[in-house]
Protein backbone atom coordinates (compact mmCIF):
# COMPACT_ATOMS: atom_id res chain seq x y z
CA UNK A 1 0.00 0.00 0.00
CA UNK A 2 1.74 3.12 -1.09
CA UNK A 3 0.85 6.45 0.25
CA UNK A 4 3.25 8.15 -1.63
CA UNK A 5 3.75 7.31 -5.22
CA UNK A 6 7.67 5.56 -5.71
CA UNK A 7 9.79 8.06 -6.89
CA UNK A 8 10.91 5.30 -9.63
CA UNK A 9 6.78 5.56 -11.05
CA UNK A 10 7.15 9.60 -10.74
CA UNK A 11 10.57 9.53 -13.07
CA UNK A 12 9.05 6.98 -15.67
CA UNK A 13 6.03 9.54 -16.00
CA UNK A 14 7.27 12.82 -15.61
CA UNK A 15 4.46 13.92 -17.92
CA UNK A 16 2.11 13.28 -15.17
CA UNK A 17 1.99 16.09 -12.08
CA UNK A 18 2.67 14.39 -8.60
CA UNK A 19 3.10 16.73 -6.92
CA UNK A 20 3.52 21.35 -7.24
CA UNK A 21 6.61 23.06 -7.37
CA UNK A 22 5.44 25.90 -5.06
CA UNK A 23 7.86 28.03 -2.71
CA UNK A 24 4.84 28.85 -0.60
CA UNK A 25 3.52 26.00 1.84
CA UNK A 26 0.76 25.41 0.51
CA UNK A 27 -1.08 21.74 0.03
CA UNK A 28 -3.84 20.82 -3.00
CA UNK A 29 -6.62 19.16 -1.31
CA UNK A 30 -8.41 17.10 -3.64
CA UNK A 31 -11.40 14.46 -3.96
CA UNK A 32 -12.24 11.96 -6.28
CA UNK A 33 -15.70 10.73 -7.74
CA UNK A 34 -18.69 12.11 -7.14
CA UNK A 35 -20.62 13.95 -7.30
CA UNK A 36 -22.61 12.50 -4.25
CA UNK A 37 -26.35 13.80 -2.85
CA UNK A 38 -24.91 13.10 0.68
CA UNK A 39 -21.23 13.05 0.80
CA UNK A 40 -20.96 16.17 -1.28
CA UNK A 41 -22.83 18.69 0.20
CA UNK A 42 -21.42 17.87 3.62
CA UNK A 43 -18.15 17.66 2.37
CA UNK A 44 -18.59 21.87 0.69
CA UNK A 45 -19.95 22.17 4.39
CA UNK A 46 -16.68 21.65 5.68
CA UNK A 47 -14.43 23.21 3.48
CA UNK A 48 -16.74 26.79 3.67
CA UNK A 49 -16.30 26.69 8.03
CA UNK A 50 -12.98 26.54 7.53
CA UNK A 51 -12.85 28.74 3.85
CA UNK A 52 -11.00 26.58 2.42
CA UNK A 53 -11.09 25.74 -1.05
CA UNK A 54 -10.61 22.38 -2.62
CA UNK A 55 -10.38 20.23 -6.28
CA UNK A 56 -13.31 17.67 -7.16
CA UNK A 57 -12.26 15.41 -9.59
CA UNK A 58 -16.43 14.13 -10.87
CA UNK A 59 -17.25 11.03 -12.50
CA UNK A 60 -19.58 11.89 -15.92
CA UNK A 61 -22.44 9.94 -15.10
CA UNK A 62 -22.80 11.13 -11.57
CA UNK A 63 -22.58 14.63 -12.95
CA UNK A 64 -25.45 13.65 -15.37
CA UNK A 65 -27.49 12.33 -11.99
CA UNK A 66 -26.68 15.14 -9.99
CA UNK A 67 -25.99 18.28 -12.11
CA UNK A 68 -27.26 20.94 -9.30
CA UNK A 69 -24.61 19.27 -7.06
CA UNK A 70 -21.56 20.34 -9.43
CA UNK A 71 -23.46 23.85 -9.69
CA UNK A 72 -23.09 24.44 -6.20
CA UNK A 73 -19.39 22.93 -6.04
CA UNK A 74 -18.77 25.81 -8.89
CA UNK A 75 -20.69 28.62 -6.95
CA UNK A 76 -18.34 27.27 -3.79
CA UNK A 77 -15.28 28.16 -6.18
CA UNK A 78 -13.94 25.19 -6.00
CA UNK A 79 -12.40 23.81 -9.02
CA UNK A 80 -13.88 20.68 -11.17
CA UNK A 81 -11.64 18.12 -12.88
CA UNK A 82 -12.89 15.15 -15.42
CA UNK A 83 -12.33 11.97 -13.67
CA UNK A 84 -13.73 9.92 -16.89
CA UNK A 85 -17.36 9.60 -17.34
CA UNK A 86 -17.30 5.44 -16.07
CA UNK A 87 -14.74 5.86 -13.90
CA UNK A 88 -12.97 3.11 -15.89
CA UNK A 89 -9.37 1.27 -15.09
CA UNK A 90 -7.57 2.22 -18.15
CA UNK A 91 -4.75 -0.68 -17.90
CA UNK A 92 -8.17 -2.69 -19.06
CA UNK A 93 -9.39 -0.58 -21.88
CA UNK A 94 -8.07 -0.28 -24.85
CA UNK A 95 -6.86 3.88 -25.68
CA UNK A 96 -9.56 3.95 -28.26
CA UNK A 97 -12.44 3.45 -25.48
CA UNK A 98 -10.47 5.33 -22.97
CA UNK A 99 -10.03 8.12 -24.59
CA UNK A 100 -14.00 7.89 -25.68
CA UNK A 101 -15.01 7.70 -22.17
CA UNK A 102 -12.58 10.22 -20.95
CA UNK A 103 -14.10 12.73 -23.78
CA UNK A 104 -17.95 12.27 -23.11
CA UNK A 105 -17.41 13.28 -19.40
CA UNK A 106 -15.39 16.33 -21.11
CA UNK A 107 -19.01 17.20 -22.85
CA UNK A 108 -20.10 18.25 -19.58
CA UNK A 109 -17.51 20.61 -18.14
CA UNK A 110 -15.99 21.72 -21.57
CA UNK A 111 -13.75 24.51 -19.89
CA UNK A 112 -12.04 22.01 -17.88
CA UNK A 113 -8.12 21.65 -18.35
CA UNK A 114 -7.58 18.76 -15.40
CA UNK A 115 -8.01 15.25 -15.62
CA UNK A 116 -7.08 12.41 -13.40
CA UNK A 117 -7.04 8.53 -14.20
CA UNK A 118 -9.40 6.74 -12.08
CA UNK A 119 -7.61 4.06 -10.16
CA UNK A 120 -4.34 5.90 -10.89
CA UNK A 121 -3.93 3.94 -13.53
CA UNK A 122 -3.12 4.79 -17.04
CA UNK A 123 -1.00 3.59 -20.32
CA UNK A 124 1.53 5.16 -21.63
CA UNK A 125 -0.35 5.34 -24.90
CA UNK A 126 -3.07 6.95 -22.95
CA UNK A 127 -1.35 9.49 -21.29
CA UNK A 128 0.28 10.72 -25.14
CA UNK A 129 -3.37 11.18 -26.44
CA UNK A 130 -4.00 13.05 -23.58
CA UNK A 131 -1.34 14.85 -22.53
CA UNK A 132 -1.36 17.70 -24.37
CA UNK A 133 -4.85 18.90 -24.06
CA UNK A 134 -5.13 18.56 -20.18
CA UNK A 135 -2.99 18.83 -17.03
CA UNK A 136 -2.82 14.66 -15.82
CA UNK A 137 -2.74 14.90 -11.95
CA UNK A 138 -2.44 12.46 -9.79
CA UNK A 139 -0.98 12.89 -6.26
CA UNK A 140 1.55 13.11 -3.55
CA UNK A 141 -0.37 11.32 -0.70
CA UNK A 142 -3.28 8.69 -1.47
CA UNK A 143 -5.52 8.68 2.19
CA UNK A 144 -6.95 5.64 1.49
CA UNK A 145 -9.78 6.50 3.03
CA UNK A 146 -12.09 4.28 0.47
CA UNK A 147 -10.58 1.42 2.24
CA UNK A 148 -13.38 -0.50 4.04
CA UNK A 149 -11.44 -1.95 6.83
CA UNK A 150 -8.91 1.26 7.08
CA UNK A 151 -9.30 3.28 10.83
CA UNK A 152 -9.59 6.67 10.95
CA UNK A 153 -6.66 7.42 12.86
CA UNK A 154 -4.82 5.51 10.17
CA UNK A 155 -5.93 7.47 7.46
CA UNK A 156 -5.01 10.78 9.58
CA UNK A 157 -1.61 8.80 9.43
CA UNK A 158 -1.24 8.75 6.14
CA UNK A 159 -2.16 12.41 5.14
CA UNK A 160 -0.41 14.12 8.58
CA UNK A 161 2.89 11.75 8.57
CA UNK A 162 3.50 12.98 4.94
CA UNK A 163 1.94 16.18 3.77
CA UNK A 164 4.63 18.65 2.86
CA UNK A 165 5.05 21.68 0.55
CA UNK A 166 3.36 21.71 -2.66
CA UNK A 167 1.91 17.93 -1.74
CA UNK A 168 -1.41 16.63 -3.65
CA UNK A 169 -3.88 14.89 -0.87
CA UNK A 170 -6.17 12.85 -2.48
CA UNK A 171 -9.19 11.89 -0.63
CA UNK A 172 -13.08 10.55 -1.84
CA UNK A 173 -16.32 12.17 -2.82
CA UNK A 174 -18.26 8.51 -2.47
CA UNK A 175 -20.85 6.55 -0.11
CA UNK A 176 -17.19 4.22 0.61
CA UNK A 177 -15.45 6.76 2.29
CA UNK A 178 -18.47 8.51 4.12
CA UNK A 179 -18.10 7.52 7.47
CA UNK A 180 -14.13 8.07 7.24
CA UNK A 181 -14.15 11.48 6.44
CA UNK A 182 -16.93 12.31 8.98
CA UNK A 183 -14.19 11.29 11.53
CA UNK A 184 -11.64 12.77 9.78
CA UNK A 185 -12.11 15.42 7.36
CA UNK A 186 -12.35 18.36 9.56
CA UNK A 187 -9.28 17.16 12.14
CA UNK A 188 -7.17 16.83 9.07
CA UNK A 189 -7.65 20.21 7.67
CA UNK A 190 -7.01 21.55 11.52
CA UNK A 191 -3.70 19.92 11.85
CA UNK A 192 -2.61 20.83 8.53
CA UNK A 193 -3.17 23.97 9.26
CA UNK A 194 -1.55 23.82 12.30
CA UNK A 195 1.24 22.59 10.65
CA UNK A 196 1.49 26.22 9.07
CA UNK A 197 -0.15 24.41 5.55
CA UNK A 198 -2.97 27.20 3.59
CA UNK A 199 -4.77 25.39 1.21
CA UNK A 200 -4.32 25.90 -2.62
CA UNK A 201 -7.02 24.93 -5.56
CA UNK A 202 -4.74 26.96 -8.68
CA UNK A 203 -3.61 24.82 -10.88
Amino acid sequence: MFVKPPKLIQKIYPSLVWKIHTLKKEVWLTFDDGPDPEVTPWILQILKKHNIKATFFLIGKEIDKYPSIVEYIKKENHIVGNHSYSHINGWLYSTKTYIKDVNKCQELMPKNILFRPPYGKITPWQIRCLKNNYKLILWDILAYDFKKEIKAKDVKKNVLNNVNRGSIVTLHNNQKSWTTLQQTLEELIIQIENKGFSFSNTW
